[in-house]
């Protein structure tokens, strides 16, 4: 190693232009020709990693709250959000694979240098987001568990960049296996108090065929909607720093770049790691919501935030049946509900950081060690929990659990803006036969679904803007808020959309560039 190189190696903030997640890129041995299950085992982990995006403490009150409100109805939005999440994972998952490049790579290839900043801003914006739902949803399960006073867990929470240190040293392998082991402590916890409470299986099912109430405008109920109920679960199921995330770590396995059939085999296999580890997530999205209709009596929880719920399950008055209520009184169910959150805060602390740093390096070809990049990410994610703690510190206890629920929704609305910048280059790179080869480009039914999925949801989330923008303005907004919330709101989709056409044009000619050097090097060969 050169002097160069050396002192580069020991500075905070380093150029980066390499392969995505250098580190780990291509360490993870297959084995070649060994049967289905050996070689599914070893391409499983990542799916696990993106999973966690799926089940973070965000998705858990708009979950529940559905349930509690509209009972079952919104039991079809959950599966579709996972059936859409599934395909979107498959083409960023083979987009890596085959092309070697992670979405952030692709994206800043096809661009140029403002866009790319411009992108990388606001997808940094959606990673705060997730992880100020993480720092609330940690900090809860620390004060319900061990009655840390709120505002020091909230500090405590930064710590978990130790966490990461450790798991740095110990390999990529042992992380994938631990972020599965919670993932089933969270599985665990919800399929008990579920069967516990014995639902009615046949509303359940009948649930999952959409009707014309999933996305009604009225009636509302606890101030929401079925077409807010159903954006939230929308929004908090399907994010953009899973696709970016996705697309990295499917590189971590070493295979043949050179053999077709080597990277097609990667491609099954990674898509069928995927869809297992996604039909988990789904399973616990679903239970989230039954737990909102079954597990508590009609219209019991008043207080929808980690608290309410911690709370709920320890009341014996707000539980549907003899057993749960006999469960209860041990504390069992409340216990276990605050260890399942803070599980679940940790997995997303992982994916997070390692998210955050694929954007930054395929963006702005900017480098930082992981434990940087977490201690940044979540110092700056600190600032609004403890604003909302110290200035609700005077209020009753409702009100400050209010707030910070408040606070939890309101940030993903940032979720809401940058998602159609990470799904609409993925769909047209991906349908591309010069980025992709006529073999790995997506096929005519996998586009059809794949255009239909990106409209529908960009779509749905422009059309859920106002009332996002509104909620900033409280449970009971006046006429006037209500007026400059859709000013603000409309301002906001002519802008997106605005920059959607720009992101377009950029990737049509960054790929008539990738066209014409492919076709100028095939020539020379």
């Amino acid at each position: 190693m050169n002097n160069t190189e050396n002192k580069n190696k020991h500075k905070l903030i380093q150029y980066a232009n390499g392969p995505s997640l250098e580190e780990i890129n291509g360490t993870v041995k297959v084995p070649k020709g060994k049967g289905f299950w050996r070689t599914l085992l070893a391409y499983s982990g990542p799916g696990a990693l993106v999973a966690v995006g799926y089940m973070d403490p965000g998705n858990w009150s708009t979950s529940i709250t559905g349930g509690q409100n509209f009972q079952y109805t919104l039991m079809s939005v959950i599966l579709m959000s996972s059936l859409i999440a599934m395909l979107l994972q498959y083409m960023a998952a083979k987009l890596g694979i085959v092309t070697r490049l992670d979405l952030a790579q692709a994206i800043r290839a096809r661009t140029g240098r403002t866009l790319g900043i411009i992108l990388w801003i606001l997808t940094e914006f959606a990673i705060m987001a997730t992880d100020i739902a993480e720092v609330i949803g940690a900090a809860i399960a620390l004060y319900l568990l061990f009655g840390i006073p709120l505002i020091y867990a909230v500090f405590i929470t930064v710590l978990d960049v130790l966490l990461l240190l450790l798991l740095t040293k110990i390999g990529f392998r042992k992380i994938e296996a631990i972020v599965v082991a919670l993932i089933l402590v969270i599985l665990f916890v919800f399929v008990y108090e579920v069967a516990l409470s014995n639902p009615d299986w046949g509303a359940v099912f009948a649930g999952f065929i959409p009707t014309s109430k999933t996305f009604a405008s009225g009636p509302s109920v606890g101030g929401m909607t079925p077409i807010q109920g159903a954006l939230g679960i929308i929004g908090a199921t399907v994010m953009p720093h899973n696709l970016y995330l996705h697309s990295a770590i499917s590189q971590t396995r070493n295979i043949n770049h050179d053999d077709d059939d080597d990277v097609a085999s990667a491609v099954r296999f990674t898509t069928w790691d995927s869809n297992i580890q996604l039909s988990a997530a789904f399973v616990v999205n679903c239970l989230l919501l039954i737990m909102g209709v079954a597990v508590f009596k009609d219209g019991a929880v008043k207080d929808p935030s980690f608290f309410g719920l911690y709370q709920a399950l320890s009341d014996t008055s707000t539980l549907s049946n003899g057993l749960l209520v006999s469960v209860a009184k041990s504390g069992a169910l409340s216990v276990l509900f605050a260890i399942a959150l803070l599980a679940s805060g940790q997995n997303s602390t992982i994916t997070g950081t390692l998210t955050g740093q694929v954007i930054m390096e395929g963006f702005i070809h900017m480098k930082m060690p992981l434990w940087a990049r977490r201690l940044i990410t979540r110092l700056i994610s600190v600032v609004p929990v403890l604003f909302c703690v110290t200035l609700t510190a005077g209020q009753s206890e409702l009100q400050q659990h209010e707030a910070l629920n408040t606070l939890m929704n309101n940030s993903q609305v940032f979720l809401a803006l940058a998602l159609p910048f990470s799904m609409l280059p993925l769909l047209i790179m991906t349908n591309s036969e010069d980025s992709m080869g006529k073999r790995f480009a997506n096929k005519f039914w996998v586009k059809l679904l794949g255009w239909f999925s990106v409209i529908a949801l960009t779509f749905l989330n422009l059309k859920g803007l106002p009332d996002s923008i509104a909620d900033f303005y409280g449970d009971h907004p006046t006429a006037a808020q209500l007026s400059d919330a859709h000013m603000i709101a409309y301002f906001l989709i002519v802008a997106i959309l605005a920059l959607l056409i720009w992101t377009l044009i950029e990737l049509r000619k960054g790929d008539k560039r990738l066209a014409a050097h492919l076709a100028e090097m095939k020539n020379k060969d």
